[in-house]
């Protein structure tokens, strides 16, 4: 089982002079660089990597606003984050990222209320197939497009209140994962089919939209004081795949417990994307276990970047 990099809690929480332990290379300082942090959690949860990261960083000071659909397990996410936080800067706003009417509202209200973005992590993803009212494959629109829109309506406003930070979470799942055009343009979908193996390709192709998504991004936030990343958080044991058959998750449940990381080992490359110091010059990499890793030449295409980001804004309406 993998060791995971971890970053010290602070008795010093509003500084943030906190540690990374990370067994690939020695203990480095942290800054404290933001004020407000967005987080989407995965639909339907309240629990996850998502979670622990909005815990984490609510300890430490920053005002965290919780972004999800479902606002009976928002709420009881945020209970929870400010009983163990002991802060009071943690709000729930509601957001659907399998609704472009939904993120168009979302950033629209957040504008006008909230004077600051300094970090987004745009956390949350589903495994699961289907259609969302707009037409688009749900894995492609909530791990992809949805986050897509969110990020560029919200970009301006980090811009204004940079240094600033966008985190994009992927998995290691990118490298099994295309981009068919064809099917993009025919079916507005990363891939067709319901069988294990159609789900599990169309996953992957989401998590490498990802990866090209931040490539693209770095490319054309050069010259700005906003910086962006991806990464790989680890094999987690959380509800991503909660809506996968209850045979097949009780017979993973032995493999789950002994391999897997938990939630709060989970979260430690998202927060190191979002915390360490000195990362600007990365801007657009891959990170997994706190760590810079080499991308497959399929993650940091160019040309396949470009023309994703292109069908990207014409899908979600921005190029309209």
């Amino acid at each position: 089982m993998k060791k995971a990099c971890f970053l010290k809690k602070s008795s010093h929480l509003h500084k943030c002079k906190s540690n990374i332990i990370n067994f690939y290379y020695s203990p480095s300082h942290i800054r404290f660089f933001f004020n407000t942090f967005l987080c989407p959690l995965s639909p339907g949860s309240n629990t996850g990597i998502g979670k622990m990261t909005a815990l984490d960083l609510a300890r430490r000071g920053a005002r965290v606003i919780l972004a999800c659909r479902s606002k009976r397990r928002a709420e009881a996410a945020l209970a929870d984050i400010k009983r163990e936080s002991g802060s009071n800067e943690v709000v729930f706003m509601q957001l659907d990222l399998g609704s472009l009417k939904s993120v168009r509202s979302f950033a629209e209200t957040f504008l006008k209320t909230e004077p600051r973005l300094d970090l987004l992590i745009n956390n949350a993803g589903i495994y699961m197939p289907g259609t969302t009212d707009d037409g688009l494959g749900m894995m492609f629109s909530v791990n992809h497009i949805g986050p897509f829109l969110l990020t560029n309506l919200l970009l301006d406003r980090m811009k204004e209140c940079g240094p600033s930070r966008v985190v994009n979470v992927s998995s290691i799942g990118h490298n099994f994962g295309t981009i068919d055009f064809n099917c993009l343009s025919t079916h507005k979908e990363l891939g067709v089919g319901n069988s294990a193996t159609d789900v599990f390709n169309i996953y992957a192709n989401s998590k490498l939209c990802n990866v090209l998504f931040t490539h693209e991004l770095a490319k054309r936030l050069q010259g700005t004081n906003v910086t962006c990343y991806t990464l790989h958080p680890g094999a987690i044991n959380s509800e991503l795949f909660r809506n996968v058959s209850k045979v097949f998750m009780i017979l993973m449940k032995p493999f789950l417990m002994f391999f897997f990381k938990d939630t709060v080992a989970g979260s430690q490359t998202t927060l190191h994307c979002a915390l360490q110091e000195g990362l600007e010059p990365l801007s657009g990499c891959y990170f997994s276990n706190c760590t810079v890793r080499n991308l497959y030449a399929k993650a940091r295409d160019n040309a396949v970047a470009k023309k994703l980001w292109e069908v990207s804004e014409s899908l979600s309406g921005l190029s309209s």
